[in-house]
């Protein structure tokens, strides 16, 4: 009988894998040109790569880190994304996913009712969320017009090219919203708001909900909010939406590639957007044919912290946004956009090029943005572990306010 081979059987192999993430091995070396004739053997592939792959990332925990939508992950879903690779199942199929299926179908039903959704399903981003969001609005409700903001993400545009839908894009107003005074008819068309627009976080006006044929919300990143008892009400009207995108791996601290698309109507919803085959033991529902289990590591991250857990991170996130605020605000020598929404600061300094004042701080503390074609530095408070008292102190020495006390 042959015996088993042991790339594919859990080895010491591993337990070095983990001493790497502590300690990447030695100087980097070049990785080959040309696809090797013959193998390094997996411990020395492993050595070979961590010095690229630890040690070049971009470091979303360290406590400098404040630039972008993108967090660091828990130690637990490193776990399960570990667990989940050795299993490899498939969400296409519940025979190569049985347990999987179910703890989506679960992680689904706890989160759901927060946004008055009936349920959904998971999916790698949400591009791909709001293109099932507004394919099922298309098959389901008839529309063939989708109006949202100028702010609004470029995944929208992508969705109509592919859809053939028409698109309108509205004016934003002075705090970055859909400007609700330069809205076209609405009966026949499919509304999409934004909560958290990618450049400034703001929150489309929900009290537009039910004014379209269907109403889809983008709460990519400002949706996990609704978990949070102090915040849940600035998503206030969430819940008559018809569909709703959140993206787990921003708020949610999940790794890529993780997001939900939850529908008000699900039956209705899934008729709309599921394809059968003879091969398949029931119909496969959304974009995707087989994808990974990305429930699992958001159950575990569930199941360790708790709801108030998540929003104990995501209110001191949102105290993170509002203390350098005010110290943007405190300055002479900096100008604030706008208070930030969901813990997005925008600003620039009086005296400086952007540019240069971004490229003067450590690299991965901010990034920026252009508003109506000025570049304004961005922060975003995705990253629990960063040092907000350290951040201040070099945004305001970099723009040369050094008379600061923080300074």
């Amino acid at each position: 009988m042959p015996q088993p081979d042991p790339s594919f059987r859990a080895n010491d192999g591993l337990n070095a894998a983990v001493e790497l993430m502590r300690s990447p091995a030695g100087t980097p070396v070049d990785l080959p040109p040309e696809l090797p004739e013959t193998g390094l053997g997996d411990r020395q592939a492993l050595d070979m790569l961590s010095c690229h792959v630890l040690g070049k990332a971009a470091q979303l925990s360290a406590p400098t880190s404040l630039a972008h939508m993108d967090p660091p992950t828990p130690w637990i879903t490193w776990a399960m994304a570990l667990w989940d690779a050795s299993l490899n199942q498939n969400m296409l199929h519940e025979m190569t996913s049985p347990f999987a299926t179910q703890a989506e179908e679960r992680v689904v039903s706890w989160l759901a009712p927060y946004f008055g959704m009936q349920g959904g399903h998971f999916c790698s981003g949400s591009t791909i969320a709001n293109l099932t969001a507004l394919w099922a609005a298309r098959d389901s409700s008839g529309v063939q017009t989708v109006v949202t903001s100028e702010a609004a993400h470029l995944s929208i545009d992508k969705a109509c090219r592919l859809l053939g839908l028409q698109l309108v894009k509205v004016p934003v107003d002075s705090l970055g919203r859909l400007d609700r005074e330069r809205l076209p008819d609405l009966n026949a068309a499919c509304l999409v708001l934004t909560a958290g627009t990618t450049a400034t976080g703001s929150i489309d006006p929900l009290d537009l909900i039910g004014a379209a044929r269907w109403t889809h919300v983008d709460a990519a990143w400002a949706g996990p909010l609704r978990l949070s008892p102090a915040h849940a009400s600035k998503l206030e009207g969430i819940e008559a939406a018809d569909s709703v995108a959140v993206s787990a791996h921003k708020w949610l601290f999940q790794p890529k590639d993780s997001a939900l698309v939850m529908f008000r109507e699900l039956e209705a919803a899934n008729a709309a957007i599921s394809f059968g085959g003879g091969y398949l033991a029931r119909p496969n529902v959304g974009v995707q044919g087989s994808r990974s289990a990305a429930a699992i590591p958001l159950l575990a991250t569930l199941l360790a912290w708790g709801r108030m857990g998540l929003a104990q991170r995501l209110d001191r996130l949102m105290e993170v946004a509002e203390s350098l605020a005010d110290a943007i605000e405190a300055s002479e020598c900096l100008e604030l956009w706008g208070r930030p929404q969901t813990a997005i600061n925008v600003f620039r300094p009086v005296d400086r090029q952007t540019d240069a004042f971004v490229a003067a701080l450590p690299k991965g503390m901010l990034s920026t943005c252009v508003l109506d074609g000025e570049t304004w530095a961005r922060s975003v408070a995705a990253n629990p572990s960063v040092d907000i008292d350290g951040v201040i102190r070099s945004v305001l020495v970099a723009s040369r306010d050094c008379d600061s006390p923080l300074a």
